[in-house]
């Protein structure tokens, strides 16, 4: 009696693409990527990672959770998470990541943009929250010959009922 093997689910996960494959136009999907033929064009995995083989050519811009590269990759590069460049990589366009990591002999070409997504949520919702003050409102106080009487005179509720939205 044969006993079965345990499925491997990372297989199952990450879809392959051979060193004989040539894709021209946009390549997008929901699981990971091992991509060691031919991309040109742009290449969409947000919420996924993408690994370039030895053999892998990419002439297109890249955007994806991770980004690992082992071979050649021109066009700009976009990680949420972070970026790898191993030995044998080839990277020539500008990387934008929270992380990065370059192995010593990896050929890199192009600025780095280290990025803070959680802190860009915070400002995001930080200046929601705070009500926007109007520039008209400041410049007729400051701009009034005798700001303190013409204030007192006038209520700002006045000033934004004039305002037309």
């Amino acid at each position: 009696m044969e006993i079965p093997k345990p499925v491997d689910t990372y297989r199952n996960e990450v879809a392959h693409i051979g060193k004989s494959v040539l894709i021209k136009g946009e390549l997008s999907g929901s699981e990971d990527l091992y991509l060691d033929g031919e991309v040109e064009g742009n290449i969409e995995l947000r919420d996924h990672s993408i690994t370039v083989g030895p053999h892998g050519r990419v002439r297109a811009h890249i955007n994806a959770r991770e980004i690992i590269v082992h071979g050649k990759v021109e066009g700009n590069v976009r990680a949420s998470e972070r970026v790898e460049l191993k030995r044998s990589a080839v990277l020539a366009g500008d990387i934008a990541t929270q992380r990065i990591v370059i192995e010593d002999g990896a050929f890199f070409k192009g600025s780095i943009d280290i990025t803070k997504e959680k802190e860009k949520e915070k400002e995001k919702e930080a200046t929601k929250a705070e009500p926007k003050r109007e520039p008209a409102v400041a410049a007729a106080s400051w701009n009034a010959p005798s700001a303190p009487a013409a204030a007192a005179a006038t209520p700002q509720a006045s000033l934004l009922d004039q305002k037309k939205f």
